[in-house]
């Protein structure tokens, strides 16, 4: 594998933890610990292992998924693909701005439904490139999904 591939995407995924991590609940622990949140709401120690974990897969998958379009002439898919991260990555930031910083609760649980939509379509693409890499990122997209069900719920608890 191209290791510049491999930073690039690691570099790209490590700016969106960073900034998505601006916005966390330690920043804002009166606000959030005030919020009514359904039952099944992970305890706060799960977040930040899911999530590494997760953004270790997005980036090393998605280093090998366009270092296979690139090895593959399919330059137009590697594009593709990076662009696409790149919306997700944004998507990925920005439902932590809605939520913990600005306060949009129904906002936030639109967010995570296009964040969702979009992890679902990263793993599709990568899928293209190689079956086992869509497998690979298929954590991504359940893990959104699953928030997505959180976010919403929550917003409905808190109207």
């Amino acid at each position: 594998m191209n290791k510049s591939i491999l930073a690039g995407t690691s570099l790209a995924v490590a700016a969106a933890a960073g900034v998505g991590s601006v916005a966390s609940p330690a920043r804002h622990p009166a606000w959030y610990a005030r919020l009514r949140k359904p039952r099944y709401q992970p305890p706060g120690a799960v977040f930040p292992l899911v999530w590494t974990t997760l953004y270790a897969d997005i980036a090393g998958t998605s280093a090998v998924v366009i270092d296979r379009f690139e090895t593959a002439a399919q330059p137009d898919k590697s594009r593709a693909y990076a662009a696409a991260l790149a919306v997700n990555l944004i998507l990925n930031a920005g439902w932590s701005w809605l939520f913990f910083s600005h306060h949009k609760l129904g906002a936030s649980a639109v967010g995570a439904a296009a964040l969702t939509l979009s992890s679902a379509d990263l793993a599709r693409r990568a899928g293209e490139a190689d079956p086992r890499a869509g497998r690979a990122l298929l954590p991504y997209p359940l893990w959104c999904a699953f928030a997505t069900a959180l976010s919403t719920h929550i917003w409905l608890l808190n109207r």
